[in-house]
């Protein structure tokens, strides 16, 4: 087949390189000048670096040089990228700097028409492909609110930016800025300028659960959250192994005592309650949207006075006051703001699949429905890529490949599209109220990653050895246990079409 990717990060990357190792013609659109996704040197804001360690964040065939430290910076991930596609000779397939402007089915729906648009050049006729790839990314598109007061603040001097728009910290220097939001990249950019910056100033709407890189100053804590049993802590829909049935019921009690306690040493660790910035909740919360380290130096520079977190509240207004930017809270405090940064999430959209297509995917509350976050139920030759959140994006972009791979190739056994229909709106339910509306019109799967590859290769057919998944219930994973299920995948494929000829 023919088959177009739009986008180059992990997701992208990984189908490129199983696609074409099945003998698949591939073609990946990139609007930017480099691979990457959101490591892209035109989108990863200053101070960004992994949540995990080097270790677990790989494609199962390429570990990361042994050289990088334990969590890599930004731009380490995107050279590493870069060094993956000249590695396997990818680079023929790529076309970046170049947009995906619009994506139409065929008149008899035998695949799609693409037309894109190279930098500085016009845009280019429409291309033919027998199937189409959206690796576009769930973190590509920023959400800034619409504050009252903008004009008058850009009038007078005022800017206001997503976090991925910063990429130089000496754009901020001496001003007074203001970040919006409590996630990774709010706390993040809060840190990386508080040094820098006139004033910092942290606008919390809902304060979240952070988790340090070390646990008590000595347990890492991969050894936590990167193993199966860190990720049954928490209760996930079904619960299909011996352990996990035992943790939420004979055990629950000395499950629940280890999560708390891991909320209390937390809560000490970073001196939450004498900052007044104990959330609200349980710890257990942290699983509900998305679970972020704590960012280093971001505790201590608020002890310090450097930076400020108003909890509970957000900006009502921007207003002048003396040619000043300020940005006046719905508590009634206001602070002022040069600088605006908004850390405020990510809009889940296909800008370039137009109103018709876009409708026959999303559920009435304007969720994705996608089978194994992949498959969508009533538009054919299309597939997703990376519409599942993941601690392990890398691995999990590889499966889903080998998904997409044994799916074009005919050898998966699908349920009927009624009962695909049903099990999945039945989970986007499930996520829905258990991240309280959090998630990301579903494409969160987290925690639970392990549960998501595990459930993709089950449809696939093919898995690692049973020694290695026991190993993943105390050892951090390693995604290099995972190298020969390609060949397996082409082994399935190759007796299939045996059988077939037969």
């Amino acid at each position: 087949m023919r088959i177009a990717i739009v986008g180059a990060g992990f997701a992208g990357i990984a189908h490129a390189r199983v696609l074409r190792e099945l003998g698949h013609e591939v073609v990946v659109f990139e609007k930017a000048p480099d691979v990457g996704g959101v490591w892209s040197a035109t989108r990863r804001y200053t101070g960004l670096r992994t949540q995990n360690n080097r270790n677990s964040y790989a494609f199962s065939d390429l570990p990361m040089p042994k050289e990088y430290p334990e969590w890599p910076t930004g731009e380490q991930v995107q050279a590493y990228l870069e060094r993956y596609v000249r590695t396997f000779g990818l680079e023929p397939s790529f076309r970046l700097s170049t947009e995906v402007v619009n994506v139409v089915p065929t008149p008899d729906d035998d695949g799609w028409l693409v037309t894109a648009r190279p930098a500085g050049a016009s845009l280019r006729p429409p291309e033919h492909f027998d199937h189409l790839v959206i690796a576009n990314g769930i973190f590509s598109d920023p959400t800034i609110p619409r504050f009252e007061g903008y004009p008058d603040f850009v009038r007078s001097g005022g800017r206001l930016v997503a976090s991925s728009q910063l990429t130089d910290v000496e754009s901020v220097r001496d001003k007074h800025v203001v970040v919006v939001g409590y996630g990774k990249s709010a706390c993040d950019i809060a840190a990386e300028i508080g040094q820098v910056a006139a004033s910092t100033t942290v606008v919390a709407r809902h304060l979240l659960w952070k988790m340090p890189k070390r646990i008590a100053g000595g347990l890492n804590f991969k050894y936590l959250l990167l193993t199966r049993l860190g990720e049954n802590l928490f209760r996930y829909q079904t619960q299909d192994s011996g352990m996990e049935r035992f943790l939420h019921g004979p055990g629950s009690a000395v499950r629940q005592g280890l999560v708390d306690w891991i909320g209390s040493v937390v809560t000490s660790q970073l001196g939450l309650k004498k900052l007044g910035l104990v959330p609200r909740g349980e710890f257990s919360d942290i699983a509900r949207s998305t679970v972020s380290l704590s960012t280093d130096g971001f505790y201590e520079q608020v002890a310090a006075g450097t930076i400020a977190v108003h909890r509970d509240t957000q900006i009502g207004r921007f207003v002048i006051t003396d040619a000043q930017p300020v940005a006046e809270l719905t508590n009634g405090e206001s602070v002022k703001a040069d600088v605006v940064i908004c850390g405020t999430g990510f809009n889940q959209r296909v800008p370039f699949l137009g109103d018709v297509v876009t409708k026959r995917l999303l559920d009435e509350r304007e969720n994705f429905q996608l089978w194994k976050q992949i498959l969508p139920h009533d538009v054919p030759n299309l597939t997703f890529a990376g519409y599942n959140s993941s601690f392990f994006s890398p691995l999990s972009a590889e499966v889903g490949a080998l998904w997409v791979g044994a799916y074009l190739a005919g050898v998966l056994n699908l349920p009927p599209v009624k009962e695909r229909r049903a099990i999945v709106a039945e989970r986007v339910q499930w996520m829905e109220q258990r991240t309280n509306g959090r998630h990301a019109r579903g494409t969160n799967v987290l925690p639970f990653s392990l549960h998501n590859i595990d459930e993709t290769l089950e449809d696939i057919g093919i898995d690692v050895s049973p020694g290695a998944r026991a190993m993943q219930w105390l050892l951090p994973v390693d995604p290099s246990a995972y190298s020969g299920l390609l060949a397996k995948l082409k082994k399935k494929i190759a007796r299939a079409e045996a059988t077939a000829g037969a």
